[in-house]
């Protein structure tokens, strides 16, 4: 320690006397032995001085260390089992350490210029320097691990200027190890729902559901084999699963390979089963985890199934769902909401509805269809929209100019300012509260009805009074057309509504070719006899010119990605509209299964997308915070150049075709 301390306070000191006495020699060779002389005894004097004041200041030195270590209660008698050490600053080297420190360490107390950067690799004093007396997290030195306490003091001395810091090592190994069996050992509840069983076992004899439950029950046993868990059927399809939190880091990494390893139980007509997980984790209790867990597996199922979800106290963490959604929605479930929506809107006062931000013709269409059940039922209804900025302006324009729709638009301010406690808000063809049109509107109505058919996003809107989400829909439009059936007759229907309503279907199927079912068609046949025109529908999505020259640019500059994936990155702006189109354009292209369009505005950088085949563009959205389904999806990224959200589209596409899962000697894709 007196090298340490000697080196700090006089730093070369011995250099200088060294210095001194080679001149004094120097003279005395000259013959000058007056001049000699009188260098050495100046040589003596500041020897005598030095060691005086090297004296008096290492007091100094060790007064500052015994009161700083002193004011938390610890001694720095040499006895003391607390390992600790003084360092100066901002080398880090120790000046001053204790025996339990050295001990600790391993270092030895005679080597000069011993820095902590020897003993914790990476060790930094930036924590200090903010005024805190702890180290974020804990140090492993040696087979011990510590926790590191210190404070930050200038030394009285003004002549040395020295910055020294106190620093404590508190071993926690016991605590630590504690901690971390408890953090593995945590209960995790999961459910499993085969989520077709219906339509797996529909017009099977008893004997082949039979022989199908048993099939189904050795795949969820020998997906749990290794995990030691507690596993019970609690219905015909859905089990109950409680295993610990260790388990789960190794289930993600395989991206819950029961998702797959279930599809290889089929019925003998060949229908696949699938399953959704819905995992409930770091709840306080066990019913805190199951309602987790059951929320996890509703959020599940109302982003179409085959997936597993997490949640936990804060997020939604999702895995798989990269299938398309198998139409669930039947007509008893369209007749009693019919019914719930019609009796909502009778209790309300004024009905407004709102779709998402730059409305496009499925938000204005399906919105137009819920003005005709508001009339039906006597109550006013207003349209919330952007009349300027949108996606629907041919629409908009030719509704406008109808006498019966006058003052049914307004702005979402102006609807916040007539909007009262008994007025209902109905939003249509969105689930997430950052995406609609105004959401101080959402925010402040008191009863909310959402119709959505997107795939729903970890922050959907919450505490709605009537839901009807299909992720299997083609679109809000289909789903309110369907609604309609039960809720008015067809006369009631005004052409002009039937045709915004059949324009938001043609829109989000693209002119139904994609995503379409029975039911697809059925509305739009239901929507033909109440007067809709195929012609002028096929008119509203007409382009000037310069739009259409601007759509082929969009291709001209798509390149081909993975051999079938098409990504166009324009370096300017360029319409919503266009965009759309041009994703659409490029699925035209033979080989091409999926098309991604970019483009920046003012404040953000957005992406069009469309598949036709395996590659589910929600799911490679959804990472960059985007919505939408499997086969036509967005995402609005704020905050980001163009090229890092392309990288960033780039990585997820790859993370999208990673394979996860080895199945006889072959990988496959979850």
């Amino acid at each position: 320690m007196n090298k340490h301390i000697s080196r700090l306070l006089y730093p070369g000191t011995i250099w200088y006397l060294l210095v001194m006495l080679g001149f004094a020699a120097a003279a005395a060779a000259l013959r000058q032995y007056y001049l000699a002389g009188g260098a050495l005894a100046v040589t003596l004097i500041m020897f005598l001085v030095s060691r005086s004041r090297f004296a008096s200041r290492k007091r100094q030195l060790m007064d500052y260390v015994q009161s700083a270590t002193d004011a938390v209660g610890i001694s720095v008698q040499a006895g003391s089992a607390f390992p600790m050490a003084v360092i100066h600053l901002p080398e880090n080297e120790i000046i001053w350490g204790n025996p339990a420190f050295y001990q600790i360490t391993g270092l030895n107390d005679g080597v000069r210029y011993q820095t902590l950067d020897s003993v914790i690799p990476g060790f930094s004093t930036d924590w200090l320097r903010e005024g805190r007396s702890e180290l974020p997290g804990d140090r492993l030195i040696g087979s011990r691990r510590f926790r590191i306490y210190g404070n930050y003091v200038k030394s009285e001395d003004s002549e040395t200027s020295v910055l020294l810091a106190t620093i404590y090592f508190a071993d926690m190994t016991e605590m630590f190890n504690i901690r971390d069996e408890f953090l593995r050992t945590r209960p995790i509840i999961s459910l499993l729902l085969v989520d077709n069983y219906d339509e797996l076992t529909g017009n099977l004899s008893d004997s082949v559901v039979s022989t199908l439950d048993a099939q189904i029950n050795e795949t969820v046993t020998e997906w749990i084999a290794d995990l030691h868990a507690l596993c019970r059927k609690i219905e015909r399809n859905r089990y109950l699963i409680i295993f610990e939190s260790r388990d789960l880091a190794r289930l993600q990494e395989g991206k819950f390979s029961i998702l797959e390893s279930i599809r290889r139980v089929t019925t003998p007509a060949g229908l696949a089963a699938t399953v959704s997980l819905g995992i409930g984790k770091d709840g306080g209790s066990f019913e805190e985890n199951y309602r987790f867990a059951s929320l996890a597996i509703e959020m599940s199922l109302s982003r179409g199934g085959d997936q597993a979800v997490v949640k936990d106290r804060y997020n939604f963490t999702f895995f798989g769902g990269r299938t398309k959604e198998t139409e669930r929605h039947t007509r008893v479930k369209s007749r009693v909401m019919a019914g719930s929506l019609s009796e909502l809107i009778s209790q309300s006062g004024t009905v407004y509805i709102m779709g998402h931000r730059m409305a496009d013709l499925d938000a204005l269409g399906s919105a137009v269809g819920l003005v005709c059940l508001c009339r039906k039922r006597e109550r006013p209804a207003r349209i919330v929209i952007d009349t300027k900025a949108n996606a629907c302006g041919n629409l908009l324009a030719e509704l406008q100019a109808q006498p019966e729709f006058a003052g049914v638009f307004l702005s979402g301010q102006d609807a916040l300012v007539e909007a009262d406690s008994h007025s209902l808000l109905i939003v249509v063809d969105t689930n997430r509260p950052d995406q609609v049109e105004y959401k101080p509107l959402l925010e402040s109505m008191g009863r909310v009805a959402v119709i959505d058919h997107h795939r729903r996003a970890a922050d959907y809107i919450e505490q709605v009074v009537l839901n009807l989400h299909e992720p299997s829909a083609s679109s809000a439009s289909e789903l309110v057309t369907e609604l309609l059936q039960y809720a008015v007759s067809q006369k009631d229907l005004r052409p002009i509504e039937a045709q915004a309503l059949l324009a938001g279907i043609v829109l989000d199927t693209k002119n139904f070719s994609v995503r379409t079912g029975a039911r697809t068609f059925e509305s739009a046949a239901y929507l033909r006899k109440a007067g809709a025109d195929p012609v002028d529908v096929k008119k509203l999505f007409q382009n000037d010119l310069d739009d259409t020259l601007t759509r082929y640019q969009v291709v001209q500059a798509a390149r081909l990605y993975r051999g079938e994936i098409a990504i166009a990155c324009m370096e300017e702006a360029i319409s919503r509209t266009v965009a759309a189109q041009a994703a659409d354009e490029l699925l035209n292209i033979s080989g091409i299964t999926a098309s991604f369009v970019l483009y920046p505005t003012a404040e953000q950088v957005v992406i069009s997308a469309r598949s036709i085949g395996s590659c589910n563009v929600q799911a490679v959205l959804e990472p960059l915070g985007g919505g939408g389904n499997g086969a036509t999806a967005g995402a609005q990224i704020r905050g980001k150049a163009l090229r890092e959200v392309l990288e960033a589209l780039v990585a997820s596409i790859d993370q999208f075709y990673q394979p996860t899962t080895v199945q006889d000697g072959k990988e496959s894709l979850t």
